[in-house]
């Protein structure tokens, strides 16, 4: 039976086992949409109340589960407003399925009404993208889509399909649902040379990043780092990777991470390193990042090898599939004299108090004792991310979903709308500053309209955090635009869409509220009194040694 070029979208996406999609829609998409009206209870469709909402959410659906997340948008406009979320999810290789509709092929070229190059600006951000010419090639390249999307370092795809391509009827067979490629494998002779590195080390570090995550290989992560008896630092993208309060786990790595994590970097003799890139929020100067180590760099992704830092040892793979080798082979080490110097050196984060402002070591560590053990934590992107970095206890996989290699302040409530939806069963917590939640505060309106209960918490410092912090340290106190004089009431904004509010003044208000909260099964914003003098520490340097680290300012 010939179909529409809009209906073999949808069947094709549920061939995929796609049930969620994210969108907005708009007059070159309505034929998409009017089928997924058709189409009853196959989809959930989730109307964001702007294109970079559907994006994020996408993104914190494929965080949370590891499986694809699907957005639509339409045209111009539409497209382009999914830009950020994409790029978005390519810095951090978050597997995403963007479908944007664009004019007819007749008018595209002519400055048509809503008509944009979203093929062209997606180039340089996206894994890979499409534009669809004729009908008979919707199926085999949205299968195509999925395969990229999943296969080797996962990432976001776009396919572009222009309206008569919608319109259009042809013959559609069903296939089976697309598999990764198989992961590579490491080039001869490299198995046996990390084998002979990993059993003369003496003073080994794992340095754990986001492929961790994405590789699901974190019981695999476990069993290697006991077997060879070596602390684990992990970076941002990796928290969770490795449970906290485990002996071997040793903490986060990277500008604002524990300084024994970047004492272990510099002392260490063989260094692993499990899916990261050496990134400058980690490494600094990269010249001088474990002067003293031989590194054995392990990821899927050849392109990262050499690319930041030069490694002697090279293992190309999944980590899922690598590390119970390499656990198999080695025999059991103990390093009982490096785990003690380690551990020596262990400095736990303080974070000042300042008059009776809340204290943001005191509230997230709170909201960590009251959450349940597989709550994913969403944050957005500025000192309320690294404080809940260093003070949130992530003991599980999947559990921080954060924008690591973009910083895209505005990201939180999108990917915590997405990872509630992907994991209704499952708290989701929500951390944000003021700057980052002005940007896409509109999506409280999707909160409310689905009923989704996130329990998001404003770390309102009147002030842009983390720009206002690097202005004070290295700009001579010159607060350039970082103030904004912005008087916005959360708690009635919170009202005005129909969701409960709250308010923390103190760290007295704490337990109350936090108790209300978390018996609470409806969407809840609390507005939190963060100082603006409260910062960040402690703090590299950008561009310095990773040991150079300052404990105050």
């Amino acid at each position: 039976m010939k179909i529409s070029g809009a209906q073999i979208v949808l069947e094709t996406l549920k061939e995929q086992g796609v049930d969620t999609v994210f969108g907005y829609p708009g007059g070159t998409i309505l034929d998409i949409y009017d089928e997924l009206y058709k189409s009853g209870n196959d989809f959930m469709h989730i109307l964001t109340a702007h294109e970079q909402g559907a994006a994020h959410a996408a993104d914190g659906y494929a965080r949370s589960t590891g499986k694809v997340g699907v957005c639509f948008a339409t045209s111009g406009p539409g497209a382009t407003n999914l830009v950020t979320g994409i790029a978005t999810a390519h810095l951090d290789s978050i597997p995403i399925i963007a479908i944007t509709a664009n004019v007819p092929k007749s008018l595209i070229g002519r400055d048509t009404f809503q008509e944009v190059d979203i093929y062209g600006i997606t180039m340089p951000i996206t894994k890979h993208n499409f534009i669809i010419d004729k009908a008979e090639d919707l199926a085999p390249t949205i299968r195509r889509a999925f395969k990229i999307a999943q296969s080797g370092r996962p990432g976001p795809v776009l396919i572009d399909i222009p309206k008569d391509v919608c319109e259009a009827f042809c013959e559609y067979t069903p296939e089976e649902k697309q598999l990764p490629d198989e992961a590579p494998k490491p080039t001869e002779g490299t198995f046996e040379r990390a084998l002979e590195l990993l059993n003369r080390a003496k003073k080994p570090l794992i340095y754990a990043g986001g492929g961790t995550v994405l590789s699901d290989a974190s019981k695999e992560l476990k069993a290697f780092a006991e077997k060879l008896d070596a602390p684990v630092a992990s970076t941002l993208m990796g928290l969770g990777a490795f449970p906290n309060g485990h002996r071997l786990h040793l903490g986060l790595i990277g500008m604002h991470g524990h300084p024994e994590c970047s004492k272990a970097a510099h002392d260490c003799d063989v260094l692993i390193t499990c899916g990261a890139r050496f990134s400058d929020r980690v490494a600094g100067d990269r010249s001088a990042f474990a002067p003293n180590a031989e590194i054995l760099h392990i990821d899927i992704d050849a392109a990262e090898m050499d690319k930041n830092v030069a490694s002697a040892y090279h293992l190309r793979g999944d980590l899922k599939e690598l590390l119970p080798k390499l656990t198999d082979a080695i025999v059991q080490q103990k390093h009982s004299d490096w785990i003690k110097e380690v551990d020596s050196a262990r400095t736990p984060f303080v974070q000042e108090q300042i008059g009776d402002f809340v204290n943001p070591q005191t509230l997230i560590e709170s909201v960590d004792k009251k959450s349940k053990k597989d709550a994913i934590v969403v944050t957005d992107v500025g000192q309320h991310q690294l404080w809940a970095a260093q003070f949130y206890k992530f003991t599980m996989p999947r559990t921080l979903l954060t924008s690591g290699g973009l910083g895209t302040m505005g990201y939180s409530l999108g990917a915590a709308i997405g990872a509630k939806i992907a994991n209704p069963e499952r708290e989701v917590i929500m951390f944000a500053g003021d700057g980052g939640f002005h940007m896409n505060l509109i999506e409280l309106a999707t909160v409310k309209s689905y009923n989704i209960p996130i329990k998001m918490f404003v770390m309102d410092n009147k002030v842009l955090g983390m720009v206002h912090q690097l202005q004070k340290l290295f700009y001579g106190e010159r607060y350039s635009d970082t103030e904004p004089y912005r008087e916005t009431d959360f708690t009635a904004l919170a009202n005005a869409f129909g969701i409960k509010a709250l308010r923390i003044n103190t760290n007295a208000d704490i337990d109350g509220v936090l108790d209300e909260v978390f018996s609470s099964d409806v969407p809840v914003l609390v507005d939190c009194r963060i100082s603006p003098d409260s910062i960040v520490l402690p703090m590299n340097t950008p561009n310095s040694a990773h040991t150079d680290s300052s404990e105050e300012c």
